[in-house]
Formats: C-alpha cells, sequence, structure tokens
C-alpha cells in the first residue's frame, strides 16, 4: 500500500481530504476486485501508522461512498480524537458529558 499521494492530499488541504474509497483503493489494493472488511482494516492500520485517521472510523466497503481523511496531528485531528473517545465512553456508558450525542446524533455514527 502506497498511500503518500493521499498524505500529500490531505497535508495540502490543510490537514482534511474527502475521498472515495474507489480512489483509496487504486492506491491500496488496485489489483483487488472489490473493498472487502479485512482489506478495509489494513487500510485503516496504514492510514493510523502514517498518521492519518478518517471519518467515519471505520471504512465502508462500498467503493461509492465517500470519506474524510483526517491528518491526526492537526487540530482538527485532535478534535476527531476527543470525539472518538467520547464515542468509544459512550459505548462503555462511561461518557462524562452524556447529552453530547443526543444533541448531536450524526456526530456519533460517524465515529464508531
Amino acid at each position: 500500500m502506497d498511500f503518500t499521494i493521499i498524505k500529500h492530499a490531505v497535508e495540502v488541504d490543510d490537514g482534511i481530504k474527502r475521498l472515495s474509497m474507489r480512489f483509496i483503493k487504486k492506491y491500496a489494493a488496485p489489483e483487488r476486485s472489490r473493498l472487502s472488511t479485512e482489506l478495509c482494516t489494513e487500510i485503516s492500520e496504514e492510514f493510523e501508522r502514517i498518521g492519518l485517521t478518517t471519518l467515519p472510523r471505520t471504512l465502508p466497503t462500498s467503493e461509492n461512498a465517500f470519506v474524510w481523511v483526517i491528518q491526526r496531528d492537526s487540530a482538527l485531528g485532535e478534535v476527531a480524537a476527543v470525539a472518538a473517545a467520547l464515542a468509544d465512553l459512550e459505548k462503555l456508558r462511561m461518557n462524562p458529558l452524556p447529552q453530547v450525542f443526543a444533541n448531536y446524533p450524526l456526530a456519533q455514527r460517524y465515529l464508531s
């Protein structure tokens, strides 16, 4: 997997880029005929290794879906990390801010 172009595109666009899963698959595994759950997991791990994160955090297997790719060490990347931590605490029913996801229901869908 060579995500050099994707990483550079994210950096050039102030730490965030909206990309199709088809585009991401082109650089992850062009020889594969489709995206599988396993391939999406491998892509997420490689993104993590090179300092990128995505919204939604669990990548979709549809090539027609779009995701946000975010530079992890940017201000927006840190905000996404904090929100993801709150979503994880919400799953455990330990969220110190219980009204956050009641007020922002779409956010929880992208963070899980």
